[in-house]
Protein backbone atom coordinates (compact mmCIF):
# COMPACT_ATOMS: atom_id res chain seq x y z
CA UNK A 1 0.00 0.00 0.00
CA UNK A 2 1.88 3.47 -0.85
CA UNK A 3 1.52 6.64 1.21
CA UNK A 4 2.18 8.46 -1.16
CA UNK A 5 0.09 10.26 -4.57
CA UNK A 6 0.69 9.91 -7.89
CA UNK A 7 2.85 13.18 -7.85
CA UNK A 8 5.11 11.96 -5.34
CA UNK A 9 3.37 13.82 -2.93
CA UNK A 10 2.01 12.61 0.71
CA UNK A 11 -1.63 11.31 1.10
CA UNK A 12 -4.09 13.57 1.48
CA UNK A 13 -1.51 16.48 0.90
CA UNK A 14 -2.77 19.32 -1.00
CA UNK A 15 -1.23 23.02 -1.75
CA UNK A 16 -4.68 24.55 -1.95
CA UNK A 17 -5.08 24.10 1.53
CA UNK A 18 -1.75 25.17 2.73
CA UNK A 19 -1.08 28.28 5.26
CA UNK A 20 -5.23 29.52 5.41
CA UNK A 21 -5.73 32.73 5.37
CA UNK A 22 -7.23 32.98 8.69
CA UNK A 23 -4.34 31.04 9.93
CA UNK A 24 -2.21 34.10 8.86
CA UNK A 25 -3.90 36.59 9.85
CA UNK A 26 -4.62 35.34 13.39
CA UNK A 27 -1.02 34.86 13.37
CA UNK A 28 -0.53 38.99 12.25
CA UNK A 29 -2.99 40.00 14.60
CA UNK A 30 -1.21 38.66 17.67
CA UNK A 31 2.16 40.38 16.70
CA UNK A 32 3.28 43.59 18.75
CA UNK A 33 3.63 46.08 15.99
CA UNK A 34 0.27 45.19 14.60
CA UNK A 35 -1.33 46.26 18.22
CA UNK A 36 0.75 49.18 18.29
CA UNK A 37 -0.09 49.91 14.62
CA UNK A 38 -3.78 50.08 15.69
CA UNK A 39 -3.35 51.58 18.77
CA UNK A 40 -1.95 54.57 17.17
CA UNK A 41 -4.66 54.77 14.41
CA UNK A 42 -7.37 55.04 17.42
CA UNK A 43 -5.12 57.50 19.54
CA UNK A 44 -4.28 59.73 16.58
CA UNK A 45 -7.54 61.71 15.69
CA UNK A 46 -7.94 62.07 19.80
CA UNK A 47 -4.23 63.59 19.58
CA UNK A 48 -5.47 66.32 16.57
CA UNK A 49 -8.85 67.21 18.40
CA UNK A 50 -6.81 67.39 21.57
CA UNK A 51 -4.28 69.81 19.42
CA UNK A 52 -7.11 71.65 18.22
CA UNK A 53 -8.99 71.98 21.33
CA UNK A 54 -5.76 73.61 22.94
CA UNK A 55 -4.36 75.49 20.62
CA UNK A 56 -7.73 77.73 19.92
CA UNK A 57 -6.54 79.67 16.88
CA UNK A 58 -8.92 82.00 14.81
CA UNK A 59 -8.82 81.69 11.13
CA UNK A 60 -8.92 84.32 9.22
CA UNK A 61 -12.12 84.30 6.12
CA UNK A 62 -11.04 84.68 2.55
CA UNK A 63 -11.36 83.98 -1.08
CA UNK A 64 -10.01 80.89 -0.21
CA UNK A 65 -10.27 77.90 2.26
CA UNK A 66 -7.83 74.90 3.26
CA UNK A 67 -8.43 71.78 5.03
CA UNK A 68 -6.82 73.52 8.23
CA UNK A 69 -9.49 76.23 8.36
CA UNK A 70 -12.80 74.11 8.50
CA UNK A 71 -11.35 70.94 10.07
CA UNK A 72 -13.22 71.66 13.22
CA UNK A 73 -16.87 73.19 10.97
CA UNK A 74 -18.05 68.97 10.96
CA UNK A 75 -17.25 65.60 12.09
CA UNK A 76 -16.73 65.31 8.08
CA UNK A 77 -14.64 68.18 8.09
CA UNK A 78 -12.60 66.38 10.38
CA UNK A 79 -12.17 63.49 8.74
CA UNK A 80 -10.86 65.04 5.45
CA UNK A 81 -8.33 66.83 7.28
CA UNK A 82 -6.92 63.78 9.06
CA UNK A 83 -6.96 62.02 5.32
CA UNK A 84 -4.73 65.08 4.04
CA UNK A 85 -2.55 64.67 7.10
CA UNK A 86 -1.62 61.45 6.60
CA UNK A 87 -1.75 60.55 2.89
CA UNK A 88 2.05 61.97 2.44
CA UNK A 89 3.64 60.00 5.28
CA UNK A 90 1.78 58.19 8.07
CA UNK A 91 -0.80 56.12 5.52
CA UNK A 92 2.60 54.95 3.33
CA UNK A 93 4.49 53.86 6.78
CA UNK A 94 1.70 51.97 7.94
CA UNK A 95 1.15 50.00 4.24
CA UNK A 96 5.09 49.91 4.24
CA UNK A 97 5.68 47.95 7.85
CA UNK A 98 2.43 45.63 6.91
CA UNK A 99 3.76 44.52 3.56
CA UNK A 100 7.81 44.50 3.78
CA UNK A 101 7.34 43.21 7.96
CA UNK A 102 5.80 40.06 6.47
CA UNK A 103 8.06 38.14 4.71
CA UNK A 104 11.16 39.24 5.84
CA UNK A 105 10.69 38.68 9.47
CA UNK A 106 9.72 35.17 8.87
CA UNK A 107 13.74 34.99 6.85
CA UNK A 108 14.99 37.01 9.77
CA UNK A 109 13.57 34.49 12.41
CA UNK A 110 14.61 31.64 10.53
CA UNK A 111 10.91 30.21 10.08
CA UNK A 112 10.63 30.77 6.41
CA UNK A 113 12.46 27.52 5.74
CA UNK A 114 9.76 25.55 8.10
CA UNK A 115 7.09 27.36 6.21
CA UNK A 116 8.42 26.23 3.24
CA UNK A 117 9.21 22.64 4.35
CA UNK A 118 5.59 22.20 5.80
CA UNK A 119 5.55 21.97 2.75
CA UNK A 120 3.26 25.41 1.15
CA UNK A 121 4.37 26.05 -2.21
CA UNK A 122 6.36 29.50 -2.94
CA UNK A 123 3.59 31.01 -5.23
CA UNK A 124 0.71 30.55 -2.32
CA UNK A 125 3.06 31.31 0.27
CA UNK A 126 3.55 35.09 -1.60
CA UNK A 127 0.11 35.27 -2.15
CA UNK A 128 -1.31 34.56 0.90
CA UNK A 129 1.33 37.20 2.56
CA UNK A 130 0.13 39.72 0.16
CA UNK A 131 -3.73 38.86 1.00
CA UNK A 132 -3.15 39.52 4.40
CA UNK A 133 -0.83 42.63 4.48
CA UNK A 134 -3.12 44.11 2.37
CA UNK A 135 -6.54 42.87 4.62
CA UNK A 136 -4.78 44.60 7.49
CA UNK A 137 -3.54 47.59 5.53
CA UNK A 138 -6.95 48.49 4.17
CA UNK A 139 -8.28 47.80 8.10
CA UNK A 140 -5.78 50.54 9.42
CA UNK A 141 -7.12 52.99 6.94
CA UNK A 142 -10.69 52.01 7.76
CA UNK A 143 -9.56 52.32 10.97
CA UNK A 144 -8.47 55.66 11.03
CA UNK A 145 -11.31 56.71 9.32
CA UNK A 146 -13.63 55.35 11.40
CA UNK A 147 -12.33 56.05 14.47
CA UNK A 148 -11.86 60.04 12.68
CA UNK A 149 -15.74 59.88 12.35
CA UNK A 150 -16.69 59.41 15.57
CA UNK A 151 -14.05 61.06 17.77
CA UNK A 152 -15.58 64.10 15.34
CA UNK A 153 -18.95 63.77 15.92
CA UNK A 154 -18.76 64.05 19.42
CA UNK A 155 -16.03 67.17 19.33
CA UNK A 156 -17.58 69.25 16.15
CA UNK A 157 -21.30 67.42 15.52
CA UNK A 158 -22.61 66.08 12.82
CA UNK A 159 -23.13 69.16 10.44
CA UNK A 160 -23.17 69.71 6.30
CA UNK A 161 -19.48 69.59 4.89
CA UNK A 162 -17.77 73.14 4.15
CA UNK A 163 -14.76 72.17 1.18
CA UNK A 164 -11.71 73.77 0.72
CA UNK A 165 -12.98 75.52 -2.49
CA UNK A 166 -16.48 76.76 -0.38
CA UNK A 167 -18.63 74.71 -1.52
CA UNK A 168 -21.49 73.01 1.26
CA UNK A 169 -22.23 69.22 1.08
CA UNK A 170 -25.22 67.76 2.57
CA UNK A 171 -23.76 64.81 5.09
CA UNK A 172 -25.35 62.14 2.81
CA UNK A 173 -23.34 63.54 -0.26
CA UNK A 174 -19.89 64.03 1.79
CA UNK A 175 -20.47 60.61 3.25
CA UNK A 176 -20.40 59.03 -0.27
CA UNK A 177 -17.10 61.02 -1.50
CA UNK A 178 -15.31 60.45 1.68
CA UNK A 179 -16.33 56.50 0.79
CA UNK A 180 -14.95 57.37 -2.72
CA UNK A 181 -11.82 58.83 -0.93
CA UNK A 182 -11.05 55.63 1.08
CA UNK A 183 -11.17 53.35 -1.70
CA UNK A 184 -8.82 55.93 -3.67
CA UNK A 185 -5.91 55.65 -0.92
CA UNK A 186 -6.42 51.62 -0.25
CA UNK A 187 -5.66 51.54 -4.22
CA UNK A 188 -3.36 53.96 -4.79
CA UNK A 189 -1.34 53.09 -1.92
CA UNK A 190 -0.42 49.92 -2.83
CA UNK A 191 2.07 51.19 -4.94
CA UNK A 192 4.60 51.31 -1.96
CA UNK A 193 2.80 47.64 -0.17
CA UNK A 194 4.06 46.39 -3.33
CA UNK A 195 7.47 48.27 -3.05
CA UNK A 196 7.43 47.43 0.35
CA UNK A 197 6.51 43.74 -0.18
CA UNK A 198 9.33 42.83 -2.96
CA UNK A 199 12.22 44.79 -0.54
CA UNK A 200 11.28 41.81 2.09
CA UNK A 201 12.02 38.95 -0.49
CA UNK A 202 15.19 40.71 -1.13
CA UNK A 203 15.96 41.22 1.70
CA UNK A 204 16.08 39.26 5.14
CA UNK A 205 15.92 42.71 7.76
CA UNK A 206 12.73 43.79 7.78
CA UNK A 207 13.65 47.42 9.08
CA UNK A 208 15.47 47.66 5.48
CA UNK A 209 12.41 46.58 3.60
CA UNK A 210 10.16 48.92 5.39
CA UNK A 211 12.41 51.77 5.95
CA UNK A 212 13.86 51.40 2.08
CA UNK A 213 9.96 51.57 0.68
CA UNK A 214 9.12 54.34 3.14
CA UNK A 215 12.84 56.69 1.91
CA UNK A 216 11.85 55.83 -2.02
CA UNK A 217 8.37 57.75 -1.46
CA UNK A 218 9.94 60.32 0.44
CA UNK A 219 12.27 60.65 -2.39
CA UNK A 220 9.65 60.51 -4.76
CA UNK A 221 7.81 63.08 -2.89
CA UNK A 222 10.82 65.72 -3.19
CA UNK A 223 11.51 65.19 -6.61
CA UNK A 224 7.89 65.65 -7.35
CA UNK A 225 8.23 69.36 -5.99
CA UNK A 226 11.04 69.72 -8.29
CA UNK A 227 9.18 71.88 -11.04
CA UNK A 228 12.47 71.60 -13.12
CA UNK A 229 11.90 68.11 -13.65
CA UNK A 230 8.49 68.55 -16.31
CA UNK A 231 7.06 66.18 -17.29
CA UNK A 232 9.30 63.67 -14.99
CA UNK A 233 7.10 64.45 -12.62
CA UNK A 234 4.04 62.71 -14.09
CA UNK A 235 5.66 58.84 -13.59
CA UNK A 236 6.19 59.30 -10.54
CA UNK A 237 4.18 57.36 -7.85
CA UNK A 238 3.75 60.43 -5.42
CA UNK A 239 2.46 62.81 -8.38
CA UNK A 240 -1.06 61.56 -7.65
CA UNK A 241 -1.50 60.89 -4.01
CA UNK A 242 -3.22 63.80 -3.38
CA UNK A 243 -5.75 63.96 -6.66
CA UNK A 244 -8.60 62.74 -4.01
CA UNK A 245 -9.03 66.26 -3.14
CA UNK A 246 -10.75 67.03 -6.92
CA UNK A 247 -14.05 65.04 -5.08
CA UNK A 248 -14.68 67.88 -3.17
CA UNK A 249 -15.75 69.86 -5.79
CA UNK A 250 -18.93 69.85 -7.60
CA UNK A 251 -19.01 68.52 -9.99
CA UNK A 252 -16.08 65.78 -8.91
CA UNK A 253 -13.11 66.27 -11.16
CA UNK A 254 -11.73 63.02 -11.36
CA UNK A 255 -9.28 62.67 -13.86
CA UNK A 256 -6.20 62.79 -11.92
CA UNK A 257 -7.55 60.01 -9.79
CA UNK A 258 -7.76 57.53 -12.79
CA UNK A 259 -4.38 58.56 -13.68
CA UNK A 260 -3.20 57.87 -10.29
CA UNK A 261 -4.78 54.45 -10.49
CA UNK A 262 -3.08 53.43 -13.58
CA UNK A 263 -0.03 54.62 -11.79
CA UNK A 264 -0.97 52.31 -9.15
CA UNK A 265 -1.56 49.11 -11.71
CA UNK A 266 1.52 49.92 -13.63
CA UNK A 267 3.97 50.40 -10.05
CA UNK A 268 2.12 46.83 -8.82
CA UNK A 269 2.58 44.81 -11.49
CA UNK A 270 6.66 45.36 -12.03
CA UNK A 271 7.29 45.38 -8.23
CA UNK A 272 5.01 42.61 -7.83
CA UNK A 273 6.91 40.64 -10.89
CA UNK A 274 10.10 41.05 -9.63
CA UNK A 275 8.91 39.99 -6.43
CA UNK A 276 7.40 36.52 -7.88
CA UNK A 277 10.65 36.49 -9.81
CA UNK A 278 13.06 36.68 -7.02
CA UNK A 279 11.76 34.49 -4.69
CA UNK A 280 10.62 31.62 -6.84
CA UNK A 281 14.75 31.38 -7.01
CA UNK A 282 15.51 32.30 -3.44
CA UNK A 283 17.87 30.49 -1.70
CA UNK A 284 16.14 30.39 2.18
CA UNK A 285 17.89 27.23 3.55
CA UNK A 286 21.76 28.70 3.92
Amino acid sequence: MTSTEPSGAALGYRPGATLGIRVELSRQLKRRRTTAAFAFLVALPLLLILAFTVGSEEFEEGNQVNLVDVATASSMNFVLFVMFATTGFFLVVVYALFFGDTIASEASWGSLRYLLAAPVPRARLLRQKFAVALILSVAALLTLTVVSLVAGTVAYGWNPVRTPVGITLDQGEALLRIAAIVAYLAFTLLTVGSLAFMLSVVTDAPLAAVGGAVFMMIVASILDAVEALGEIRSYLPTENQYAWVGTLSTPMQTEDMLTGCLQTLAYSAVFLAVTWWHFGRKDVVS
